[in-house]
């Protein structure tokens, strides 16, 4: 898919939303999908399906680090793939005709340089800002927001952080009204995801049932985030995991591990027409 779109077209004119569904496995997702469990991600995905992938790390701050330089999931096929965006690399590879290339040392930096204003929604700890490791990632953007509400203890996680997304893109437009690039990691998935589960308890402990009970749960929400990126211009949406996590396969749980529920992982990329989305 994004070896033949041309983003040179898109930067500049579409607003921008990166959202990392953290330790969403690919087989959970392609389940949910095709079981019709996800209304609104089938509707805004192409051909109403998850394309499967690998991730550039095993754990979010080694995937989000490769992403957030424009690394994103490789296609799971023999490339080479190119990629939509790339920061100047003699050599590269990858880089082509529809590549939007930046002259920064990481995405947010080079979509500040073409005007956008650039917007970070933590989720894991990894953006929680409490310790300098903590700061790293969401320090690449020139506004950042964290709160134990958006963290993986919470229910309520992926609504609060929405809420938080509304707010800072309604205030980036009244300031500037120029294009606003929007990141969201959202930690409903990761564990502890027991509570997502209806009937379920602590002892009852996370799965791969409580794991697909989290992707409902924000299935019935990210629709919000589609409609906020397309209300003053087109946008352009790429949904996507960083990481999966193992369930218990071959003896393994968690992830930061070479598994293949680990590597795999579900993508997406779209436009949403200005005011397609309500």
């Amino acid at each position: 898919m994004s070896g033949t779109r041309d983003m040179n077209m898109i930067v500049g004119s579409h607003d921008l939303l990166l959202v990392t569904l953290d330790t969403l496995r690919y087989d959970v997702a392609d389940e949910l999908v095709r079981a019709g469990r996800l209304p609104n991600l089938a509707r805004a995905l192409p051909g109403g399906r998850w394309e499967r992938r690998h991730s550039p790390g095993s754990f979010t701050y080694a995937a989000h680090a490769a992403l957030l330089a424009g690394f994103l999931p490789t296609p799971a096929a023999p490339g080479p793939h190119p990629r939509l965006f790339a920061a100047t690399f003699p050599g590269s590879e990858t880089t082509a005709a529809g590549t939007w290339v930046f002259d920064a040392p990481d995405l947010p930096a080079g979509l500040a340089a073409a005007g956008y204003h650039t917007i970070c929604v933590g989720g894991v700890g990894f953006f929680n800002k409490l310790t300098p490791l903590g700061s790293a990632l969401p320090g690449m953007f020139a506004e950042s927001h964290w709160e134990p509400g958006y963290g993986v203890a919470s229910p309520t996680s992926f609504e609060q952080q929405i809420a938080c997304a509304e707010r800072a893109v309604a205030r980036a437009r009244a300031r500037t009204g120029g294009p606003v690039f929007l990141f969201v990691n959202v930690s409903a998935l990761h564990q502890p995801n027991w509570f997502h589960l209806p009937g379920a308890t602590r002892e009852h402990g996370d799965g791969r049932e409580s794991h697909a009970a989290a992707l409902e749960y924000v299935d019935r929400h990210i629709g919000r985030l589609f409609a906020l990126v397309s209300r003053e211009r087109p946008g352009f949406v790429i949904v996507c995991s960083d990481h999966g996590t193992a369930y218990g396969e071959n003896g393994y749980v968690g992830h930061r591990i070479g598994h293949e529920v680990v590597w795999t992982v579900p993508y997406g990329e779209f436009v949403v027409k200005q005011g397609e989305w309500r």
